[in-house]
């Protein structure tokens, strides 16, 4: 009995990573025909770059100029222009990546219902919420990942250097960095896809990029500056319920600043951060399957 229950347990290994292995080779298949269609268009594809790298360094001059007339953003938040910097950085990093991977299939989610396109989507034998989030990869979008990649370097070089407080970020607080990177690149993603749903019960959803900048612009700041006044219910509704606060601050602050010693409250967010990110995609999957349940041909 052992036996047999050993050989069913490896055989459900082999068929998962099996099944796991399948996915990897559709996205590469997306990835790669995507970077073929960039590249047949490769003026278009440079000045998609240029232009994005050019939005970067309007951003970098416009917060240099802020730091002429304050030492740090927020009184006593202890971000100051470097650590700031790191901040602005990893804002980068996971916009970029969302931008590149899951922005593109979102806009194109509402076109895909009103066409019937949907439809072939359905009949493939393929999870359809992959299909629909990864079918198209922006490659131009990813400039801003390299721009962000300099502006990390210059930072914590800078701050390593300095004479004031000098920081040197640890192994740990660098793996712990990329991990909670991913969540909230997964944080956004699990939103994304709330709002792309929509579009099935909606019709078209032609302001989704819009409610997408004016809920993502939160997290593009310091979460301590909200969290005084009347900014308090702003800061518990983006920290707990729509947990976008989370998503550049615990991140940014794990290699910003020095991991021990840290605060209860400190370590008590980094874990909401955990329990946000499991909680937002299983939210964003039961949303993605009541709206695929409610869904109607465009034939019918």
């Amino acid at each position: 009995m052992d036996d047999q229950w050993m050989s069913d347990s490896v055989g459900f290994d082999r068929e998962t990573g099996s099944e796991w292995m399948r996915y990897v080779r559709v996205f590469g298949t997306f990835a790669r025909n995507s970077l073929v269609r960039d590249m047949t268009f490769r003026a278009n594809f440079v000045i998609e770059c240029l232009s994005s790298i050019g939005w970067t360094l309007m951003n970098v001059g416009f917060y240099l100029i802020i730091f002429q007339f304050t030492g740090s953003i927020g009184a006593d938040t202890g971000w100051d222009r470097e650590r700031f910097f790191l901040f602005l950085a990893t804002t980068w990093f996971i916009n970029s990546i969302v931008q590149a991977f899951f922005m593109p299939n979102a806009e194109e989610f509402s076109e895909l219902i009103r066409t019937g396109g949907l439809d072939f989507a359905l009949l493939k034998p393929i999870d359809t919420q992959f299909l629909i989030s990864f079918r198209r990869v922006s490659w131009s979008s990813l400039a801003n990942f390299l721009a962000g990649l300099v502006i990390a370097g210059v930072a914590l070089s800078r701050l390593a250097t300095r004479e004031v407080d000098p920081h040197i970020p640890t192994a740990m607080s660098v793996v712990l960095y990329v991990l909670f990177c991913m969540c909230g690149v997964v944080i956004m993603y699990s939103l994304m896809i709330c709002l792309s749903a929509t579009s099935i019960w909606l019709g078209r959803n032609q302001t989704l990029y819009n409610f997408w900048f004016y809920i993502t612009n939160f997290s593009r700041y310091p979460m301590e500056i909200y969290n005084r006044g009347w900014g308090t219910p702003m800061y518990g509704f983006f920290t707990f319920v729509v947990p976008v606060l989370v998503v550049v601050n615990v991140p940014a602050r794990l290699l910003a600043k020095p991991i021990d010693p840290r605060t209860n409250e400190e370590w008590m967010l980094v874990g909401w951060a955990l329990i946000a990110t499991v909680l937002s995609v299983t939210f964003s999957r039961w949303v993605f399957r009541r709206a695929l349940g409610s869904y109607r041909s465009a034939s019918s």
